[in-house]
């Protein structure tokens, strides 16, 4: 189990049926946009959408990125030809692991790298860093991957996993548990920091702490804003990088100028680079704004990969989550 706010959350918690299951149903059934009017929450599949989409044109030239950039359908790479179009790549599959360790799991490192671990040999896939991907393929055990990996990246991978925590209702448990994800891989100022800050804006938008526009200024009041990687207040503009504080802040100035989801999937992608990225950190912190209008396209739900843990999947952890915390205010 894992205790937030003294609450004890038992691991065997059983899942209950999906609500309204024929509204995210498999191929050639219609798919409500994106549940918003059915009462159902979608941070995970939401975000699933965010990276799949942004898969495909990550650190694609500019002009590929300008034509295709229209929400009509998944783009293929016109590289990475190992993620087709409508797969989900690590962001999302770490999510499902974080998701998981929160809602059956132990507050610990250990039990959230088994975790890792475990979501990536049942399901292998790409868009895992070379490096870390290579670790990966060779340990079977949490205990393997702590003992293995040296954690000192300030690269985006604990800021791309990290929205669902922000669902805690203590801002104090988000910081610890948020904080305690990114060190097993990504101890370092700006790793830590760029995770804080995608955890803080999903807290920010499902408790309704303000406006989405204020955002940035609430982030630059409680957020760590480490040296060398600019302010939160500060408008991104342009391609984003590989540091994890870059994506961080390019989907923070992205949510706050934006109230529709379609929007800010293509904000998000227009900006060039580590976009998937971008994508996933500013869709989670939007699936559960009030603020924010749900309007992607059905194309992008019903496309979305539907295997073992495809939409359903996905689904059904969004289920779980909103009856354990709640995904909207």
């Amino acid at each position: 189990m894992i205790t937030v706010d003294g609450i004890r959350r038992d691991a065997e918690t059983s899942r209950t049926p999906l609500r309204r299951e024929e509204h995210h149903s498999c191929e050639g059934h219609q798919m409500a946009v994106v549940h918003d009017d059915l009462g159902v929450a979608a941070l995970l599949l939401e975000l699933a959408i965010g990276d799949a989409y942004g898969a495909g044109f990550e650190y694609a030239p500019p002009e590929f990125v300008r034509r295709g950039n229209t929400l009509t359908a998944y783009a293929r790479h016109p590289t990475h030809t190992d993620i087709r179009p409508g797969m989900y790549t690590d962001d999302a599959q770490m999510s499902i692991a974080v998701a998981e360790w929160l809602l059956d799991g132990e507050p610990t490192r250990e039990d959230l790298a088994e975790r890792f671990v475990r979501a990536y040999h049942r399901d292998e896939r790409a868009g895992y860093a070379s490096g870390f991907r290579s670790v990966l393929d060779r340990v079977w055990s949490g205990r393997e991957l702590l003992d293995t990996l040296r954690p000192g990246s300030d690269k985006s991978g604990a800021a791309m996993r990290a929205g669902v925590i922000g669902l805690l209702p203590s801002l104090d448990d988000v910081e610890r548990l948020t904080t305690l994800q990114a060190k097993i891989t990504h101890d370092s100022p700006g790793g830590i920091a760029a995770a804080l800050g995608a955890a803080y804006a999903v807290h920010y938008c499902r408790y309704g702490l303000g406006p989405v526009a204020r955002l940035p200024r609430w982030l630059a009041e409680n957020a760590p804003e480490p040296e060398g990687y600019g302010r939160w207040t500060e408008a991104w503009r342009g391609k984003v990088r590989s540091p994890g504080m870059h994506s961080a802040r390019a989907a923070v100035t992205a949510l706050a100028a934006h109230t529709t989801t379609s929007g800010l999937l293509r904000a998000c992608v227009a900006y060039t680079g580590d976009v998937d990225t971008v994508a996933t950190i500013a869709l989670a912190a939007a699936s559960v704004s009030g603020e924010y209008r749900d309007d992607l396209p059905e194309v992008l739900v019903n496309t979305l990969e539907d295997g073992e843990f495809g939409r359903g999947y996905l689904v059904a952890l969004d289920t779980r989550l909103d009856e354990r915390w709640g995904l909207r205010g």
